[in-house]
Protein backbone atom coordinates (compact mmCIF):
# COMPACT_ATOMS: atom_id res chain seq x y z
CA UNK A 1 0.00 0.00 0.00
CA UNK A 2 1.45 3.37 -1.00
CA UNK A 3 1.77 6.01 1.72
CA UNK A 4 0.71 9.47 0.66
CA UNK A 5 1.17 12.90 2.19
CA UNK A 6 -1.61 15.41 1.70
CA UNK A 7 -0.88 19.12 1.65
CA UNK A 8 -3.19 21.36 3.66
CA UNK A 9 -3.61 23.73 0.71
CA UNK A 10 -4.95 20.88 -1.36
CA UNK A 11 -2.14 21.01 -3.89
CA UNK A 12 -0.74 17.63 -4.71
CA UNK A 13 -3.43 15.85 -2.70
CA UNK A 14 -3.20 12.10 -2.98
CA UNK A 15 0.25 12.14 -4.59
CA UNK A 16 2.95 9.78 -3.26
CA UNK A 17 5.57 11.10 -0.85
CA UNK A 18 8.64 12.40 -2.72
CA UNK A 19 11.37 9.86 -3.42
CA UNK A 20 15.12 10.42 -3.29
CA UNK A 21 15.09 10.85 -7.06
CA UNK A 22 12.38 13.51 -6.78
CA UNK A 23 14.43 15.32 -4.16
CA UNK A 24 17.55 15.27 -6.35
CA UNK A 25 15.65 16.55 -9.36
CA UNK A 26 14.08 19.30 -7.29
CA UNK A 27 17.50 20.33 -5.96
CA UNK A 28 19.01 20.41 -9.45
CA UNK A 29 16.07 22.49 -10.67
CA UNK A 30 16.68 25.00 -7.86
CA UNK A 31 20.37 25.16 -8.74
CA UNK A 32 19.55 25.79 -12.39
CA UNK A 33 17.12 28.47 -11.23
CA UNK A 34 19.92 30.32 -9.43
CA UNK A 35 19.45 29.04 -5.87
CA UNK A 36 23.05 27.89 -5.35
CA UNK A 37 23.23 28.28 -1.57
CA UNK A 38 26.55 27.09 -0.17
CA UNK A 39 27.39 24.90 -3.18
CA UNK A 40 30.09 27.21 -4.67
CA UNK A 41 31.81 27.54 -1.27
CA UNK A 42 31.78 23.79 -0.68
CA UNK A 43 33.17 23.09 -4.16
CA UNK A 44 35.80 25.80 -3.78
CA UNK A 45 36.85 24.57 -0.35
CA UNK A 46 37.18 21.00 -1.64
CA UNK A 47 39.23 22.04 -4.68
CA UNK A 48 41.54 24.26 -2.61
CA UNK A 49 42.17 21.56 0.00
CA UNK A 50 42.94 18.93 -2.64
CA UNK A 51 45.19 21.31 -4.56
CA UNK A 52 47.25 22.36 -1.53
CA UNK A 53 47.44 18.77 -0.22
CA UNK A 54 48.70 17.57 -3.60
CA UNK A 55 51.50 20.13 -3.69
CA UNK A 56 52.27 20.06 0.04
CA UNK A 57 51.08 16.84 1.75
CA UNK A 58 51.83 18.45 5.13
CA UNK A 59 48.67 20.51 4.54
CA UNK A 60 46.56 17.60 5.82
CA UNK A 61 48.76 16.94 8.86
CA UNK A 62 47.15 17.06 12.29
CA UNK A 63 49.21 20.09 13.34
CA UNK A 64 48.28 22.11 10.27
CA UNK A 65 44.64 21.04 10.51
CA UNK A 66 44.51 22.48 14.03
CA UNK A 67 46.20 25.66 12.79
CA UNK A 68 43.42 26.18 10.25
CA UNK A 69 40.88 26.49 13.05
CA UNK A 70 42.88 28.93 15.13
CA UNK A 71 43.91 31.06 12.13
CA UNK A 72 40.37 31.51 10.85
CA UNK A 73 38.49 31.74 14.17
CA UNK A 74 38.42 35.52 14.67
CA UNK A 75 37.51 36.24 11.04
CA UNK A 76 34.74 33.62 11.13
CA UNK A 77 33.16 35.08 14.27
CA UNK A 78 33.24 38.64 12.88
CA UNK A 79 31.69 37.32 9.65
CA UNK A 80 28.86 35.78 11.69
CA UNK A 81 27.95 39.24 12.96
CA UNK A 82 28.25 40.80 9.52
CA UNK A 83 25.68 38.38 8.13
CA UNK A 84 22.95 40.08 10.19
CA UNK A 85 23.79 43.42 8.58
CA UNK A 86 24.21 41.97 5.09
CA UNK A 87 20.81 40.28 5.32
CA UNK A 88 19.31 43.76 5.47
CA UNK A 89 21.28 44.91 2.44
CA UNK A 90 23.49 47.11 4.65
CA UNK A 91 27.24 47.03 5.31
CA UNK A 92 29.48 47.64 8.32
CA UNK A 93 32.99 48.70 7.33
CA UNK A 94 33.94 49.38 10.95
CA UNK A 95 33.62 45.78 12.19
CA UNK A 96 37.35 45.09 11.96
CA UNK A 97 38.54 48.07 13.97
CA UNK A 98 35.51 47.74 16.27
CA UNK A 99 36.93 44.35 17.23
CA UNK A 100 40.26 46.09 17.86
CA UNK A 101 38.64 48.68 20.14
CA UNK A 102 36.86 45.95 22.11
CA UNK A 103 40.05 43.89 22.37
CA UNK A 104 41.88 46.95 23.67
CA UNK A 105 39.18 47.54 26.28
CA UNK A 106 39.57 43.88 27.31
CA UNK A 107 43.33 44.24 27.67
CA UNK A 108 43.08 47.49 29.64
CA UNK A 109 40.49 46.09 32.06
CA UNK A 110 42.56 42.93 32.54
CA UNK A 111 46.15 44.12 32.58
CA UNK A 112 45.95 47.80 33.51
CA UNK A 113 42.98 47.91 35.89
CA UNK A 114 43.46 44.36 37.16
CA UNK A 115 39.84 43.16 37.02
CA UNK A 116 38.92 39.46 36.57
CA UNK A 117 38.52 38.00 33.08
CA UNK A 118 34.73 37.90 33.19
CA UNK A 119 34.54 41.62 33.98
CA UNK A 120 36.90 42.32 31.08
CA UNK A 121 34.84 40.18 28.70
CA UNK A 122 31.63 41.94 29.72
CA UNK A 123 33.33 45.32 29.27
CA UNK A 124 34.53 44.34 25.78
CA UNK A 125 31.14 43.03 24.67
CA UNK A 126 29.43 46.04 26.25
CA UNK A 127 31.70 48.29 24.19
CA UNK A 128 30.63 46.37 21.10
CA UNK A 129 26.96 46.84 21.99
CA UNK A 130 27.51 50.60 22.41
CA UNK A 131 29.31 50.82 19.05
CA UNK A 132 26.55 48.90 17.27
CA UNK A 133 23.84 50.95 18.94
CA UNK A 134 25.49 54.20 17.82
CA UNK A 135 25.91 53.04 14.23
CA UNK A 136 22.41 51.58 14.11
CA UNK A 137 20.75 54.77 15.37
CA UNK A 138 22.66 56.92 12.88
CA UNK A 139 21.62 54.61 10.04
CA UNK A 140 18.01 53.90 11.03
CA UNK A 141 16.93 57.10 12.77
CA UNK A 142 19.14 59.82 11.27
CA UNK A 143 19.12 58.27 7.80
CA UNK A 144 22.85 58.31 7.06
CA UNK A 145 23.84 55.49 4.67
CA UNK A 146 25.51 52.61 6.49
CA UNK A 147 28.48 52.82 4.13
CA UNK A 148 29.28 56.36 5.29
CA UNK A 149 28.59 55.77 8.97
CA UNK A 150 30.70 52.63 9.12
CA UNK A 151 33.44 54.26 7.03
CA UNK A 152 33.58 57.07 9.58
CA UNK A 153 33.78 54.40 12.29
CA UNK A 154 36.53 52.62 10.36
CA UNK A 155 38.63 55.80 10.53
CA UNK A 156 37.65 56.90 14.05
CA UNK A 157 38.16 53.53 15.71
CA UNK A 158 41.77 53.41 14.52
CA UNK A 159 42.35 56.60 16.48
CA UNK A 160 40.50 55.27 19.53
CA UNK A 161 42.73 52.17 19.56
CA UNK A 162 45.82 54.38 19.52
CA UNK A 163 44.44 56.56 22.32
CA UNK A 164 43.61 53.56 24.49
CA UNK A 165 47.11 52.21 23.90
CA UNK A 166 48.79 55.54 24.56
CA UNK A 167 49.84 55.99 20.95
CA UNK A 168 50.94 52.46 20.23
CA UNK A 169 52.09 50.81 23.44
CA UNK A 170 51.36 47.08 23.30
CA UNK A 171 49.36 45.60 26.16
CA UNK A 172 50.19 42.02 27.14
CA UNK A 173 47.54 39.58 28.34
CA UNK A 174 48.50 36.94 30.89
CA UNK A 175 45.07 35.79 32.07
CA UNK A 176 44.94 32.02 31.70
CA UNK A 177 41.24 31.86 30.84
CA UNK A 178 41.51 34.36 27.98
CA UNK A 179 44.72 32.79 26.65
CA UNK A 180 43.13 29.34 26.75
CA UNK A 181 40.54 30.29 24.11
CA UNK A 182 43.04 30.05 21.23
CA UNK A 183 45.98 28.29 22.83
CA UNK A 184 44.52 25.40 24.85
CA UNK A 185 42.89 22.19 23.67
CA UNK A 186 39.88 20.13 24.65
CA UNK A 187 40.79 16.67 26.06
CA UNK A 188 40.36 13.97 23.38
CA UNK A 189 37.53 12.19 25.24
CA UNK A 190 35.61 15.45 25.65
CA UNK A 191 36.07 16.07 21.92
CA UNK A 192 34.29 12.82 21.10
CA UNK A 193 31.51 13.66 23.55
CA UNK A 194 31.00 17.09 21.98
CA UNK A 195 30.91 15.55 18.50
CA UNK A 196 28.37 12.95 19.61
CA UNK A 197 26.18 15.60 21.25
CA UNK A 198 26.38 17.74 18.11
CA UNK A 199 25.35 14.89 15.82
CA UNK A 200 22.58 13.73 18.18
CA UNK A 201 21.21 17.26 18.50
CA UNK A 202 21.30 17.86 14.77
CA UNK A 203 19.70 14.50 14.08
CA UNK A 204 16.93 15.13 16.62
CA UNK A 205 16.13 18.51 15.08
CA UNK A 206 16.07 17.11 11.55
CA UNK A 207 13.88 14.10 12.32
CA UNK A 208 11.51 16.09 14.55
CA UNK A 209 11.11 18.62 11.76
CA UNK A 210 10.41 15.80 9.32
CA UNK A 211 7.82 14.22 11.64
CA UNK A 212 6.08 17.54 12.36
CA UNK A 213 5.75 18.33 8.68
CA UNK A 214 4.44 14.86 7.95
CA UNK A 215 1.96 15.10 10.83
CA UNK A 216 0.58 18.37 9.46
CA UNK A 217 0.26 16.93 5.97
CA UNK A 218 3.06 19.00 4.42
CA UNK A 219 5.42 17.75 1.75
CA UNK A 220 8.56 16.38 3.38
CA UNK A 221 12.00 15.30 2.31
CA UNK A 222 12.55 11.56 1.99
CA UNK A 223 13.71 9.99 5.27
CA UNK A 224 16.77 8.66 3.43
CA UNK A 225 17.84 12.22 2.59
CA UNK A 226 17.48 13.32 6.22
CA UNK A 227 19.41 10.25 7.39
CA UNK A 228 22.15 10.88 4.81
CA UNK A 229 22.50 14.47 6.00
CA UNK A 230 22.91 13.36 9.62
CA UNK A 231 25.32 10.60 8.61
CA UNK A 232 27.37 13.10 6.60
CA UNK A 233 27.72 15.38 9.61
CA UNK A 234 28.67 12.41 11.79
CA UNK A 235 31.36 11.38 9.30
CA UNK A 236 32.70 14.92 9.00
CA UNK A 237 32.87 15.54 12.76
CA UNK A 238 34.24 12.07 13.39
CA UNK A 239 37.11 12.55 10.94
CA UNK A 240 37.84 16.04 12.31
CA UNK A 241 37.94 14.87 15.93
CA UNK A 242 40.06 11.84 15.02
CA UNK A 243 42.65 14.02 13.29
CA UNK A 244 42.68 16.66 16.02
CA UNK A 245 43.13 14.00 18.70
CA UNK A 246 46.44 12.92 17.14
CA UNK A 247 49.62 13.88 18.98
CA UNK A 248 51.00 17.12 17.51
CA UNK A 249 53.82 17.86 19.93
CA UNK A 250 57.36 17.56 18.58
CA UNK A 251 58.70 16.40 21.94
CA UNK A 252 56.07 14.53 23.98
CA UNK A 253 58.49 14.28 26.90
CA UNK A 254 58.12 18.03 27.43
CA UNK A 255 54.46 18.52 26.56
CA UNK A 256 51.55 16.83 24.84
CA UNK A 257 49.36 18.58 22.28
CA UNK A 258 46.20 16.65 21.51
CA UNK A 259 42.55 17.52 21.05
CA UNK A 260 40.56 20.21 19.27
CA UNK A 261 41.32 23.87 20.04
CA UNK A 262 39.01 25.35 22.70
CA UNK A 263 37.82 27.92 20.16
CA UNK A 264 36.20 25.19 18.02
CA UNK A 265 33.32 24.32 20.38
CA UNK A 266 32.94 28.07 21.03
CA UNK A 267 32.35 28.71 17.33
CA UNK A 268 30.09 25.66 17.20
CA UNK A 269 27.95 27.04 20.03
CA UNK A 270 27.70 30.44 18.33
CA UNK A 271 26.77 28.74 15.05
CA UNK A 272 23.95 26.76 16.69
CA UNK A 273 22.63 29.73 18.64
CA UNK A 274 22.58 32.24 15.80
CA UNK A 275 21.25 29.63 13.35
CA UNK A 276 18.35 29.08 15.74
CA UNK A 277 17.75 32.85 15.92
CA UNK A 278 17.69 33.22 12.14
CA UNK A 279 15.75 30.08 11.28
CA UNK A 280 13.40 29.47 14.22
CA UNK A 281 12.36 32.88 15.56
CA UNK A 282 10.09 35.67 14.39
CA UNK A 283 13.07 38.00 14.63
CA UNK A 284 14.96 35.97 12.06
CA UNK A 285 11.98 35.82 9.71
CA UNK A 286 11.62 39.59 9.99
CA UNK A 287 15.28 40.04 9.05
CA UNK A 288 14.80 38.08 5.85
CA UNK A 289 11.58 39.93 5.10
CA UNK A 290 13.20 43.36 5.49
CA UNK A 291 16.19 42.27 3.42
CA UNK A 292 13.91 41.01 0.66
CA UNK A 293 11.61 44.04 0.52
CA UNK A 294 11.91 46.74 3.22
CA UNK A 295 8.80 48.66 2.16
CA UNK A 296 6.61 45.55 2.08
CA UNK A 297 7.95 44.55 5.50
CA UNK A 298 7.18 48.00 6.88
CA UNK A 299 3.60 47.82 5.57
CA UNK A 300 3.26 44.39 7.14
CA UNK A 301 3.88 45.98 10.54
CA UNK A 302 7.57 45.13 11.03
CA UNK A 303 9.52 47.81 12.89
CA UNK A 304 12.28 48.19 10.31
CA UNK A 305 14.24 50.82 12.23
CA UNK A 306 14.39 48.74 15.39
CA UNK A 307 15.43 45.71 13.36
CA UNK A 308 18.28 47.63 11.71
CA UNK A 309 19.54 48.91 15.05
CA UNK A 310 19.49 45.41 16.54
CA UNK A 311 21.38 43.99 13.53
CA UNK A 312 24.20 46.51 13.96
CA UNK A 313 24.28 45.79 17.71
CA UNK A 314 24.66 42.06 17.03
CA UNK A 315 27.31 42.76 14.37
CA UNK A 316 29.47 44.86 16.69
CA UNK A 317 28.94 42.48 19.62
CA UNK A 318 30.22 39.60 17.50
CA UNK A 319 33.10 41.82 16.43
CA UNK A 320 33.89 42.17 20.14
CA UNK A 321 33.95 38.38 20.50
CA UNK A 322 36.23 38.20 17.46
CA UNK A 323 38.51 40.79 19.07
CA UNK A 324 38.69 38.71 22.26
CA UNK A 325 39.65 35.65 20.21
CA UNK A 326 42.33 37.62 18.34
CA UNK A 327 43.73 38.95 21.62
CA UNK A 328 43.83 35.40 22.97
CA UNK A 329 45.74 34.15 19.94
CA UNK A 330 48.38 36.88 20.14
CA UNK A 331 48.41 37.03 23.98
CA UNK A 332 48.37 40.79 23.58
CA UNK A 333 46.81 43.68 21.70
CA UNK A 334 48.58 46.25 19.54
CA UNK A 335 47.59 49.02 17.10
CA UNK A 336 47.10 46.42 14.34
CA UNK A 337 44.58 44.33 16.28
CA UNK A 338 41.43 44.28 14.19
CA UNK A 339 43.11 46.28 11.45
CA UNK A 340 45.04 45.38 8.34
CA UNK A 341 42.89 42.94 6.32
CA UNK A 342 40.62 41.66 9.11
CA UNK A 343 37.53 43.49 7.82
CA UNK A 344 38.17 42.47 4.22
CA UNK A 345 38.59 38.84 5.18
CA UNK A 346 35.44 38.92 7.34
CA UNK A 347 33.26 40.45 4.61
CA UNK A 348 34.89 38.10 2.12
CA UNK A 349 34.13 35.10 4.34
CA UNK A 350 30.42 35.98 4.53
CA UNK A 351 30.11 36.56 0.78
CA UNK A 352 32.28 33.61 -0.28
CA UNK A 353 30.20 31.35 1.98
CA UNK A 354 27.01 32.29 0.10
CA UNK A 355 25.53 35.39 1.77
CA UNK A 356 24.19 37.92 -0.73
CA UNK A 357 25.37 41.53 -0.74
CA UNK A 358 21.91 42.50 -1.99
CA UNK A 359 20.14 41.43 1.19
CA UNK A 360 17.57 38.79 2.07
CA UNK A 361 19.78 35.77 1.46
CA UNK A 362 22.25 34.19 3.85
CA UNK A 363 22.69 31.66 6.63
CA UNK A 364 25.03 31.43 9.60
CA UNK A 365 26.82 28.41 8.14
CA UNK A 366 27.96 30.67 5.30
CA UNK A 367 30.30 32.50 7.69
CA UNK A 368 31.88 29.21 8.75
CA UNK A 369 32.31 27.93 5.19
CA UNK A 370 33.64 31.27 3.94
CA UNK A 371 35.96 31.58 6.91
CA UNK A 372 37.29 28.11 6.13
CA UNK A 373 37.95 29.11 2.51
CA UNK A 374 39.83 32.24 3.59
CA UNK A 375 41.83 30.30 6.19
CA UNK A 376 42.73 27.58 3.66
CA UNK A 377 43.95 30.15 1.12
CA UNK A 378 46.12 31.97 3.66
CA UNK A 379 47.42 28.78 5.23
CA UNK A 380 48.04 26.92 1.97
CA UNK A 381 49.88 29.81 0.35
CA UNK A 382 51.94 30.19 3.51
CA UNK A 383 52.99 26.55 3.22
CA UNK A 384 53.97 27.20 -0.40
CA UNK A 385 56.02 30.19 0.78
CA UNK A 386 54.23 32.53 -1.63
CA UNK A 387 54.47 36.28 -1.27
CA UNK A 388 51.89 38.42 0.53
CA UNK A 389 51.06 40.00 -2.80
CA UNK A 390 49.92 36.67 -4.22
CA UNK A 391 47.92 35.92 -1.07
CA UNK A 392 46.02 39.20 -1.29
CA UNK A 393 45.53 38.87 -5.03
CA UNK A 394 44.21 35.32 -4.78
CA UNK A 395 41.84 36.14 -1.92
CA UNK A 396 40.57 39.18 -3.83
CA UNK A 397 39.93 37.10 -6.94
CA UNK A 398 38.06 34.48 -4.93
CA UNK A 399 35.92 37.22 -3.37
CA UNK A 400 35.26 38.74 -6.80
CA UNK A 401 34.29 35.32 -8.13
CA UNK A 402 31.91 34.78 -5.20
CA UNK A 403 30.30 38.19 -5.72
CA UNK A 404 29.96 37.46 -9.44
CA UNK A 405 28.30 34.12 -8.73
CA UNK A 406 25.94 35.87 -6.32
CA UNK A 407 25.00 38.52 -8.89
CA UNK A 408 24.51 36.00 -11.70
CA UNK A 409 22.49 33.60 -9.54
CA UNK A 410 20.31 36.49 -8.39
CA UNK A 411 19.71 37.52 -12.00
CA UNK A 412 18.91 33.92 -12.87
CA UNK A 413 16.47 33.68 -9.95
CA UNK A 414 14.63 36.79 -11.15
CA UNK A 415 14.56 35.53 -14.75
CA UNK A 416 13.15 32.13 -13.77
CA UNK A 417 10.75 33.54 -11.19
CA UNK A 418 12.24 31.55 -8.29
CA UNK A 419 12.83 34.67 -6.18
Amino acid sequence: MTTTLLRRDGLGAGTPAPTVGDHVRDYLARVRGGDLGSLPAVIGLTVLCLAFATVRPVFFSAANFANLFTQGAAVTVIAMGLIFVLLLGEIDLSAGFASGVCATVLANVLSVLGYPWYVAVLAAIGTGVLIGLTIGVLVAKVGIPSFLVSLAGFLAFQGIVLLLMKEGTNISIDDRVIIAIENNYVPPAIGWVLAAVGVAGYGAVQFLRHRNRATRGLVTEPVAVVAARVAGLALLLGCAVHVLNQERSINTAISSTRGMPVVVPLIGALLVFWSFVLNRTAYGRHLYAVGGNPEAARRAGINVDRLKISAFVICSSMAAVGGIIAASKDRSVDPNTGGSNVLLYAVGAAVIGGTSLFGGKGRMIHAVLGGAVVAVIINGMGLLDLSSGLKYTSTGLVLLLAAGVDALSRRRSVATGTR
